[in-house]
């Protein structure tokens, strides 16, 4: 067979594997390995096997992604979360709709020291869900906003997606981080304003809650100056050039144990279940990245990126063209995939295409990674939505998909926003 044919069969053969339900990680590695080994030899394509795992959860620059991830675990753990709702709530919680707003608030500074769009949306589904079904705010509104809040964790910095994005590009993770920040508060506006059309076109939809006293807004503010010191000393590093992507996440770990440790806000049986839940993440995460390591090899052999980037540029739709067609797959492959997965499985072969048509490494970064936003809740996988599923027992699937409507086709627009306005991603880091 020729390898153009090979190539064929081994993404054939791929989605068979992950339609079977063998993990992606393993699924990557096997077609990486066999295809290697058919077109060059199983001699090679075994010392792959074998040195591939070592040399990835070794390597110092990956130490980037558990370490956030402990960040993250340590704030949940300690209740970071619940008092970022709790002070977001008693400033805006008397406003129609105000709980949608505190929740999309809180939901933007928790990711702030978060990093993951499914921890983010499985905390508020028990923080912030109760709160607004209490108060009388209809299920599929109350859903559709800690979804489309947990979206957040991927898009502000510091995040997982943007460092696995950074090391697969060789692009500067730190620069990734800060080009995050503008187009993050980008969303957490436009969803506010979403929940304020919402409650003007629907009267009597969105109620609104009793007014906080003063004495309690400014015992709120106290509560979250952890965070707000946490984030500004990770995003100001980074900015300044105090340290590297890898550094600032060893500081931000080592600062959120030191912040939950002397508030007395960390148990000896949290922080065992934080770092459990960090080893846990971090195996699945290196997993798949390894398993796109050796499928990495097999496209290298085949010279599939070369050739779909001749294909792709060969079309004759123009640059922007070619980028609306790249981001109509991501969103089918939203439907059916992982959105990690995704990421590592196709920037190898699209990267090179962008590369060509001249587009800037860190702005498509951005965008890519609002493309996967929309994968995490749109039909008819959405990972937020089956992770608020599985808090939330007595809701329908149906019921949070309808809620998250109004989140996506905001979405939709922030990234022709995005498009259309590249600066907002790439002027923040043009001053590093």
């Amino acid at each position: 067979m020729s390898s153009d044919t090979v190539a064929i069969v081994g993404f054939v053969a791929l989605f068979v594997l992950m339609l079977l339900r063998v993990p992606v990680g393993i699924a990557m590695g096997l077609v990486g390995i066999c295809g290697f080994g058919y077109l060059a030899d199983f001699g090679p394509a075994l010392k792959l096997l074998a040195q591939s795992p070592i040399r990835t959860a070794t390597s110092a620059e990956f130490a980037v992604i558990p370490m956030f991830l402990l960040m993250g675990a340590l704030a949940s753990t300690s209740g970071m979360s619940r008092e970022l709702f709790r002070a977001a709530n008693s400033f805006l919680g008397h406003l129609k709709g105000g709980l949608g707003i505190a929740t999309i608030a809180a939901c933007g500074c928790f990711a702030a020291i978060c990093g993951s769009s499914v921890a983010t949306a499985a905390t508020f589904s028990s923080v912030a869900y109760p709160e607004m079904r209490r108060y009388g705010y209809p299920q599929s509104f109350a859903t559709g906003v800690v979804a489309a809040g947990g979206t957040l964790g991927i898009m502000i910095p510091p995040s997982t997606v943007f460092a696995v994005y950074g090391l697969i590009t060789e692009q500067d993770i730190g620069k990734l981080f800060i080009a995050g920040i503008i187009p993050g508060v980008i969303a957490v506006t436009m969803y506010i304003i979403t929940i304020n059309i919402i409650g003007f076109a629907r009267p009597g939809f969105l109620p609104a809650g009793p007014r906080s006293p003063w004495s309690e807004r400014l015992a709120a503010l106290r509560d979250i100056w952890a965070v707000i010191l946490l984030f500004i000393f990770i995003i100001g590093g980074l900015y300044a050039g105090i340290f590297t992507a890898t550094e600032a996440a060893g500081a931000g770990a080592g600062g959120a144990f030191l912040i939950a440790l002397s508030r007395g806000k960390l148990t000896r049986e949290g922080f065992w279940r934080s770092c459990v839940e960090t080893v846990r993440t971090t195996a699945a995460v290196f997993t798949i990245l390894i398993g796109a390591l050796l499928f990495g090899y097999f496209l290298t052999i085949t010279q599939t990126p070369q050739k779909v980037t001749t294909f792709l540029t060969g079309l004759g739709l123009g640059p922007h063209g070619v980028l609306l067609l790249i981001m109509l797959m991501y969103l089918l492959l939203g439907c059916i995939m992982d959105a990690m997965a995704m990421i590592i499985l196709t920037i190898p072969i699209i990267f090179p295409v962008i590369k060509t048509l001249g587009f800037d490494p860190i702005w498509f970064g951005v965008i890519i990674v609002m493309t996967v936003e929309l994968g995490l809740i749109h039909p008819p996988v959405g990972m937020n939505v089956f992770v608020i599923k599985s808090v939330v027992k007595d809701v329908k699937l149906s019921t949070v998909f309808y809620g998250v409507i109004p989140f996506v086709i905001t979405d939709i627009v922030r990234l022709g926003i995005l498009i259309m306005f590249p600066i907002l991603a790439t002027w923040l880091p043009s001053h590093m």
